[in-house]
This record gives C-alpha cells, structure tokens and sequence, in this order.
C-alpha cells in the first residue's frame, strides 16, 4: 500500500546543505557507537552473488530479483536483496571468535518496492551479525542485545541534538517488549500496520517479537524469509514518528535459525528444495557458528533524527515526476 505524506505547512528544519552535513553525522555516531556497544568489525560485502550459492535473500519470497550476465562468468549474477546470509558464511570464513562480530554497509535495489514517503528503490543499511552460544538462543538474550542497541539509538540522539538544537530528543528511557500474539490479542479487529501504530503511539520505542509464523488469526504479522531468522527469536524494532503519526520500523533483527528451526520453517512454507543449497547444508552440517543479527536502515534513522517526512529528503534515489511535484507543492523538497 503506498503511502504518501503530503504534510501542511511543512517547514524542514535544516535547509538542503545542513541535511547533507548532519545525514554524515548522524551515520558517523551511529555507526562508531554500535561497533563499540556490540564488539563489530567493519568488513567488505558485496553488491550481488551468484543464485546458486544460496546466499541471496528472498525476503517475503514475492520480490523480484534483479539479474545480469558478468563476462566470464556463465551464471547470471543477482543483485543482492539483504546480506543476512552472507554475513553468518563470512563469520566462519573470517574465522570471527566467539562474541564478536561484523556490521557493512549494504546497497541494494528493489525494482518492486512502492515508492512512497517510507520507501525506496535504493536500499542502504547497516548489517550486522555476531556469533553466539548456542545456549544463547533465546528471549532474554534476545532482549538484552535489543537494549544495548537501543542505547546506541539514544546516545546518537543525544548527540545529535547537541550538534543541532533544533532537533529536540524524543526517545522514552527504555524500550517497550512484546509479542506479535500479544499484539495480536491487545488488538484483534486492526491489521498489524495499525496495531503497531497503536502500541507505538503509547510506548514510543518498541521491539516487536516473533515475526514469521502464523498468528491466531493463521497468518503471520509480516513475511520472513525462512531461512535466516528463527521466527520465534526475531522482530522489529519500531519507533513513534509524531511528524507522520505512524510506526517507524527502523530495524529488524533476530537470533538466527539453527538446524531444526531452518527444517521446521522451510517445512511450514513448502520450501524444502532451499534444504539443498550450499549456505542450508552448511547449518545442517553445522558449518556454520550460530548468530546473532539483523539490518538498520541508514535513510530511515536519519529520517527520524532529522525529523523529516520523505525518506528522499535524506538520500539521492528516483520516484515518480507527480510525486516530486506534489511534494515540492508542500515544500517538500527531495535530494
């Protein structure tokens, strides 16, 4: 559904060349911060990979993946739709210990996503994954990396507001946790785009647990690929966002499946031919460490500290010519 805000009196509170400035600030601070909070490494990812390899995302499995030949190369290459696998294979090639990690930057691009005030055909994110016990796949630990990165969240905030007082500080002191079926149950007549708007509108910060799996109701809250999160140990971290009234997913994340959650998911969603690619044999064989990790969208946080209305007033994407012309009309102006 697109959504496109055409906001009243719109007035940004940084002019186009102040955005630009505090938009490098911003991912600075966050970036430094989060590395710090959660023991990463800065590594190298790539931009596509080969089908084969299994190492693609498929997302809610409905997106389209973007292909070209390579010259040399007989397999066609796909652009890269996140790098959830990938990261957990380059733990294990990298030889990471227990406890650390790594975080990238990840470009991609969505040829099917509705462009809109949300969203972009441009993806640019931070990834990150971090190796774990397995004794360490559970709620509570779970929780307990969602609020160290919650005060990374807050931190930034803090600072941000210091390098440009017209960006005042919103966060609550602590995060808010709760499940998809709890949600569900609070309220059960909404759809979940607006159950999660209701619960943000009262706690302000929220991770929402266990996205994937069917819901009393027999569907799930929101399509997950089932083979990197375990349905029961992931979820999005949401945010108020007063300047559209709406609930701001600024990241998803979640203890990954290990070698019976990836059989029972890919089970449940009839896929079990994806059992037979290179990066699903490595978990069943336990090749690969047990993780931890999730993306955090670059444009969307800085959208949300920079207190804008169009997620193309903080990064440089295409969108539609009427689009571009209703925003200017309410002096929305995008890079």
């Amino acid at each position: 559904m697109k959504r496109l805000f055409l906001i009243d009196n719109y007035q940004s509170k940084l002019d186009l060349l102040k955005t630009e400035e505090a938009i490098k600030f911003v991912k600075d601070t966050f970036e430094r911060e989060l590395a710090k909070s959660l023991s990463l490494i800065r590594v190298s990812a790539p931009l596509f990979v080969l089908p084969s390899s299994g190492l693609n995302d498929e997302l809610n499995g409905t997106e389209r993946r973007i292909k070209f030949q390579l010259r040399n190369i007989e397999e066609s290459a796909e652009i890269v739709q996140s790098l959830a696998k990938w990261k957990r294979n380059a733990l294990a090639k990298y030889q990471f210990p227990l406890g650390t990690g790594l975080y990238t930057d990840m470009n991609a691009i969505r040829r099917d996503e509705e462009l809109d005030s949300l969203h972009s055909a441009y993806v640019d994110q931070w990834d990150w994954e971090k190796i774990i016990l397995k004794e360490n796949r559970t709620i509570d630990f779970l929780k307990g990396i969602v609020s160290r990165i919650f005060l990374v969240l807050k931190e930034t905030e803090q600072k941000v507001f210091k390098a440009y007082p017209e960006l005042r500080p919103v966060l609550p002191e602590d995060i808010y946790f709760i499940t998809t079926a709890e949600l569900e149950e609070l309220y059960p007549n909404l759809s979940p785009m607006d159950r999660e708007k209701m619960i943000c509108r009262e706690k302000k910060a929220v991770f929402l647990i266990g996205i994937g799996g069917p819901l009393k109701n027999g569907l799930p809250h929101d399509g997950r690929a089932a083979d990197y999160d375990d349905w029961s140990l992931n979820g999005d971290l949401l945010v108020y966002y007063e300047e559209l009234d709406i609930a701001l997913e600024l990241s998803s994340m979640g203890i990954r499946v290990d070698e019976n959650s990836l059989r029972k998911q890919l089970e449940y969603k009839k896929e079990e031919y994806k059992l037979n690619n290179p990066y699903s044999l490595d978990i069943l064989e336990k090749r690969l460490p047990y993780t931890i990790g999730g993306g955090i969208g670059q444009s969307r946080l800085c959208m949300f500290f920079l207190k804008k209305v169009h997620i193309g007033e903080v990064q440089a994407s295409l969108w539609p010519k009427e689009d571009i012309e209703l925003l200017a009309k309410k002096n929305i102006h995008l890079l």
